[in-house]
């Protein structure tokens, strides 16, 4: 993979400043950096001299006294990245440059969830994005839902899918033949967060998606938390519903048992004797103010509430990001959810600020070549 080829720590740090902050002149980067001008420049030279940074009159660059002379702005040609997001039934692509900003998008129909038919929707999408780039990719990242080893490259468990021990990424790169990297499609999520989002200036947060499933990705102490074995984070396994709720995972009591899209719908569809109910159906019904919707979707605020709570109790992150695909639908749970927060966050973890930040699934793709954006920034500090 196409990384950036030096080894000054001070080059790390200057380089993800300019890559999440610029255009930005040097004295800029000295301030926040605690670098000297000198060691800025010192630090900067090799990559500019490598093409990944550039020297640029771009008026964005933040205003100061004496406005920087020549301000300093991430090569965005310099590299062209395929970020896959995998769902059961789509897969969707999207092509982007080095500062992640998507300049081509695809999305293909998987003709089922089994690896064969994914992989072949996979390859199809990387086809169709390989030809848009104007540069040949310098990486792929694929992002998956449930227990992902990005070490190892192998989805260990994705109950959504239905796979088991799939080792996704020497798979793609034995079929497609450019260098990939594996993540959980809520951790992809979180990078972009931390690189290009709410999470740039934070020291802490936390990302939870709502919506087929209930994820969370944490960034505590200045990295996207992976945890030992891979799993971290995983707030739509705690069990704080009801025991007679048995969740995809093959468990009882999971929050994703009571809040994901299917438990919803099918309390609704149990509530009404009608098992042709829709999605679209249930957030119609519930904005009429039917009893029974209205109740489904209460108790899964109620649960995902609860779940926020024990979250912020334990890691304390100073910002929570609600995503996914159904926060369009956050107000018919908006207000339980925040009570039910309110009623177990302890003590200052109740300051904790919740935002919103609807995402679509061409969002997620962008979080998996985000991935491969600090994977190529990390060949700063190994040299590889």
């Amino acid at each position: 993979m196409n990384r950036i080829p030096v080894t000054s720590p001070a080059s790390v740090a200057v380089f993800r400043r300019i890559l999440t902050h610029g255009p930005l002149g040097r004295v800029d980067i000295s301030r926040a950096t605690g670098l000297s001008q000198a060691a800025v420049t010192k630090a900067v030279t090799p990559l500019i001299g490598a093409g990944f940074v550039v020297e640029t009159d771009d008026p964005r660059a933040a205003p100061t006294i004496g406005r920087p002379i020549s301000p300093l702005a991430v090569a965005r040609d310099r590299a062209h990245i395929i970020g896959i997001k995998i769902t059961a039934e789509r897969t969707y692509g999207v092509l982007t440059d080095l500062g992640a900003s998507v300049l081509a998008r695809t999305d293909e129909v998987n003709r089922s969830s089994a690896v064969d038919h994914v992989i072949e929707a996979v390859r199809t999408v990387v086809d169709t994005l390989s030809a848009a780039s104007p540069t040949p990719v310098d990486g792929i990242g694929v992002a998956v839902s449930g227990d992902v080893d990005r070490e190892s490259g192998i989805v260990r468990d994705s109950p959504l899918l239905g796979w088991h021990g799939v080792p996704l990424a020497h798979i793609l790169e034995e079929s497609i033949g450019i260098p990939t990297i594996l993540e959980n499609d809520v951790r992809a999520l979180t990078t972009t967060e931390v690189l290009f989002g709410s999470g740039r200036d934070a020291d802490s947060f936390a990302v939870v998606t709502i919506g087929t499933g209930i994820g969370c990705g944490l960034y505590l102490n200045g990295k996207v938390v992976q945890g030992a074995h891979g799993v971290a984070g995983e707030i739509g396994h705690l069990p704080l519903g009801p025991v007679d709720a048995v969740c995809s995972c093959g468990r009882r009591g999971c929050v994703e048992a009571v809040a994901s899209t299917a438990a919803i719908l099918n309390d609704i569809r149990a509530g009404h004797d009608d098992p042709s109910l829709t999605v679209e159906d249930a957030f119609a019904l519930a904005h009429a103010d039917d009893a029974v919707a209205r109740a489904a979707f209460e108790r899964a605020g109620g649960v995902i509430g609860s779940a926020l709570a024990a979250l912020v109790n334990l890691t304390g992150p100073e910002l929570v990001v609600i995503a996914g695909e159904n926060v369009t639908e956050y107000g018919l749970y908006e207000d339980r959810l925040r009570e039910t927060f309110a009623e177990h966050a302890f003590g200052a973890a109740s300051d904790c600020a919740i935002v919103l930040r609807p995402h679509v699934f061409d969002d997620w793709a962008r979080g998996a070549a985000a991935c491969v954006i600090e994977d190529i920034a990390s060949g700063i500090a190994t040299g590889r």
